[in-house]
C-alpha cells in the first residue's frame, strides 16, 4: 500500500536561491538525455545505455551536479520516453518529451528525512529546510503515513507551486489486503468512469458527480487572484499565496470524497476493477482547463490507492471514440453526440453522452482484457441494473446472477 504526503517545507532566500538553480539544472539534465534519446534511428529507452552515454556529459556540463540527482533526471527521461514509444506502438500520436514543471525527484542518498526537517542535495552541497506541519496532531496524513512506523519512506519529489516549496514524500508499507472487503474477483466486473468539466466523474451504473461546486470555486479563485494581482504589492503577494493554499485544501476534500465514493460504488456493485480513460491529451479532448487535468489526475490517483485496500484493481484506457460510439449497436459517429446529449443515427438509443462514455469504457476494458488469465471467468461492465457484456449486449439482473457479466441499466441516476 502506498501513500504520497505533501509537506510544506519553510525555506529562507538563500536556501530557495538554491533550490531554484537546482530545479533547473535538474530539468536540464531530463531534456538534456531526451534529447540524447530521440537522436539515433530509433528512441533509446534503456536506462543502462542512457546513463552510459550521457551521465559523464552531463556531469561536466553541469560543473559536477549531484550524480545522484542526474541518475533521477536520466530515469525520469527514459520512462517519458518509454511512454512515447509505448503510444507510438498502439497507433497514437507522441512528440518528443519537454520538461517544464518545477520538480526535482529525491531518493534516500539525496534526501535525507528528520522528524521535523530534511536535507536536500542541490547544485551547492546540501540545505536543511524545516517542515510546516499542520497544528493537529493526529488524523492527517503526516501521522498517519509519514510519522507512522507502520510505513517505510522510499523516495520524494520536490515540487514549487503558488509561492511554495512544496516535498512530496513517497511511503508504503506491506499488507495483506482484508478479504473480507475485498470485491469477488471471480467474474472481471468493471466499473467504466468518464471524466469531464461539467460533471468531474461518472460511471457506468449512472452516477454522476456534477462539476459545479469545483467550476464555482475555481473561477472564484481565479477572480480572488486576478484582483490581488492587480495591487502589485507585497500584501497582495502574501495574500495570493494564502489563496492558493485554500484552493487546493478545497479541491483535495472534495476529490477525496469522490474517489471515496467512486470506490464504495465498485464495490456496493461488486466490480474487481475501475476503468477510466486515459488522461493523457484529457485537456485537447474535454476542453478542460489545468486545472481540471489536476483534478482528474488527482482522482485517479486517490482511486487507485484507495482501491487497493479491496482488492479493487484501478486502470486507464484508450478513450478513442469513447464519447462518439453507441454502447448500445456500436455503431460510431461525430454527430451521435451533441453536447451532454447521445442519439445514435444508427439505432436511435438517447441518453446523457457521459453516461453512454462511461459504458463504453468499461467495455473497453472488457475488450482489451478478455484474452486475459481470468481462469475462463466471465466478463462484464456493471450499470445500476443489470450487465453488458463484451460484445455489448444488456443481460438482466436474473441472468447476471446466474452467468455474471458487465451491469447494466434500468435507469439513470442522477445523485452522487
Amino acid at each position: 500500500m502506498r501513500r504520497t504526503v505533501p509537506v510544506k517545507l519553510d525555506v529562507d532566500s538563500d536556501g530557495a536561491a538554491l533550490l531554484e538553480d537546482t530545479v533547473d539544472t535538474f530539468l536540464w539534465c531530463a531534456q538534456y538525455v531526451t534529447d540524447h534519446a530521440f537522436e539515433g534511428e530509433y528512441v533509446t529507452t534503456s536506462k543502462t545505455t542512457l546513463d552510459d552515454e550521457t551521465y559523464d556529459e552531463v556531469r561536466e556540463a553541469t560543473d559536477g551536479f549531484n550524480g545522484g540527482l542526474v541518475q533521477a533526471a536520466r530515469n525520469k527521461a527514459a520512462e517519458a520516453c518509454k511512454s512515447v514509444v509505448a503510444r507510438w506502438k498502439n497507433g497514437k500520436k507522441a512528440s518528443k518529451p519537454h520538461f517544464t514543471s518545477p520538480h526535482v525527484v529525491y531518493d534516500h542518498r539525496t534526501a535525507t528525512l528528520h522528524d521535523d526537517h530534511v536535507g536536500l542535495a542541490t547544485t551547492d552541497g546540501r540545505i536543511e529546510a524545516d517542515y510546516v506541519l499542520p497544528d493537529k496532531a493526529s488524523d492527517t496524513p503526516h501521522a498517519d503515513y509519514l510519522f507512522s512506523d507502520e510505513y517505510e519512506t522510499t523516495g520524494s519529489e520536490l515540487h514549487y507551486s503558488n509561492g511554495n516549496w512544496m516535498l512530496h514524500i513517497h511511503c508504503k508499507t506491506d499488507v495483506e489486503p482484508d478479504t473480507s472487503k475485498q470485491a469477488t474477483t471471480e467474474n472481471r466486473t468493471v466499473l467504466g468512469v468518464d471524466l469531464g468539466v461539467n460533471n468531474l466523474a461518472v460511471a457506468s451504473t449512472g452516477t454522476f458527480w456534477t462539476g459545479n461546486e469545483f467550476n464555482h470555486w475555481r473561477r472564484e479563485y481565479e477572480k480572488r487572484r486576478g484582483d490581488l494581482q492587480e495591487h502589485g504589492t507585497r500584501w497582495a503577494h502574501e495574500n495570493i499565496q494564502s489563496v492558493g493554499r485554500k484552493e487546493e485544501g478545497r479541491f483535495t476534500m472534495t476529490l477525496h470524497r469522490i474517489s471515496n465514493e467512486l470506490v464504495a460504488e465498485a464495490r456496493d456493485h461488486g466490480c474487481s476493477v475501475i476503468a477510466f480513460e486515459e488522461l493523457t491529451n484529457i485537456r485537447d479532448r474535454t476542453g478542460a482547463s489545468w486545472g481540471h487535468k489536476w483534478a482528474f489526475t488527482r482522482l485517479y490517483e486517490y482511486a487507485e490507492y484507495k482501491a487497493v485496500e479491496y482488492g479493487i484493481d484501478v486502470a486507464q484506457v484508450d478513450p478513442e471514440n469513447t464519447s462518439r460510439r453507441c454502447s448500445h449497436c456500436g455503431f460510431t459517429h461525430p454527430d451521435n453526440r451533441e453536447s451532454e446529449s447521445f442519439a445514435c443515427l444508427k439505432c436511435g438509443y438517447l441518453n446523457h453522452a457521459d453516461y453512454d462514455a462511461a459504458k463504453n469504457i468499461g467495455l473497453r476494458y472488457l475488450r482489451r482484457n478478455q484474452t486475459g488469465d481470468d481462469g475462463g471467468a466471465p466478463l462484464g461492465v456493471r450499470l445500476n441494473s443489470g450487465t453488458l457484456n463484451v460484445n455489448g449486449e444488456y443481460e438482466s439482473p436474473a441472468s447476471t446472477e446466474a452467468r455474471t457479466g458487465v451491469h447494466a441499466e434500468s435507469h439513470l441516476f442522477t445523485g452522487g
